[in-house]
């Protein structure tokens, strides 16, 4: 296999993770990781991030896998409906920042069953967010992954298939989780300084989260209308988060492997580094 066909295989991943269909779900997915609990280290935030972006990486794989292996023979007749679950899942992420503006908490899991620690999300609910953005992104990503994996498992090999459909996933993965640590620290920073932006933080979510769901269930009738044939070139909402959304592909596809690989090191060397500093004693 040649090394072209794997740095394709893991900048289509990369790129997978800002695709138009599913943009607004990377911050509605920030809001659900900030949300609840304040974590009782920085190594504790990290770790969060790490496991929650694991499993919705998972989540998101799995869906492109079964649909990509099994359902590629019937993509065109599935793919008309897939809009509709795209206006249910924003309608439940608006739902759920709307719950947050109301000052309710979602619900958390612990991690312990004994002490204060606990996890803003759980494993297996950031498993089916993952596969929710994994359907909601078929539509635009659907056609590289085929390209890309799908026809190596055919043209190829099994193992062939096998090794780019785990570095896809890892490039989705790698965006995902360089964010979900930098959001992490950030929150503990500040909530280090600020206490009281505790209080606020949730509320801040359900904002994000109210207009993150708003935006993926009107891109979903976008697409119905666009499939209908209706004129929606011109339409300001969907011009406006595309611009935005191409300067944030266009800026990961510059960056590359090592750019991010190198954001994301960074990141984690700052959280060790601060976590050896308040270990140390002072002498």
């Amino acid at each position: 296999m040649s090394e072209g066909l794997l740095a394709i295989a893991l900048g289509a991943g990369m790129l997978a993770s800002v695709n138009p269909c599913g943009f607004a779900l990377l911050p509605a997915y920030l809001s659900l990781l900030v949300v609840g609990d304040q974590p009782s280290s920085r190594a504790v935030a990290v770790g969060r991030a790490l496991i929650l972006t694991a499993g919705m990486t998972l989540g998101f794989t799995l869906v492109f896998g079964v649909f990509g292996l099994a359902l590629a023979p019937v993509a065109s007749s599935i793919q008309r409906y897939l809009p509709w679950f795209t206006i249910g899942l924003g309608i439940l992420l608006a739902g759920l920042g709307a719950w947050l503006l109301l000052g309710r908490a979602l619900p958390g899991l612990r991690l312990h069953r004994r002490g204060p620690a606990t996890m803003t999300r759980s494993w297996r609910s950031m498993i089916a967010f993952g596969a929710s953005y994994a359907v909601a992104s078929l539509s635009c990503t659907i056609a590289p992954f085929l390209a890309v994996v799908v026809s190596s498992f055919r043209a190829d090999s099994i193992w062939s298939g096998a090794i780019l459909f785990l570095v896809y996933a890892a490039g989705m993965g790698l965006v995902v989780g360089t964010a979900a640590v930098a959001v992490a620290l950030a929150r503990t920073s500040l909530l280090g300084r600020l206490r009281r932006i505790g209080a606020v933080l949730p509320r801040a979510a359900g904002v994000l989260l109210v207009a993150s769901g708003g935006y993926v269930a009107y891109y979903g009738w976008w697409e119905i209308r666009t499939l209908r044939g209706d004129s929606t070139a011109n339409d300001p909402i969907i011009g406006t988060a595309s611009t935005i959304q191409h300067a944030v592909a266009n800026t990961i596809d510059r960056l590359g492997l090592a750019g991010i690989a190198v954001a994301l090191a960074f990141v984690l060397i700052v959280a060790g580094l601060t976590v050896t500093h308040r270990r140390t004693p002072p002498r």
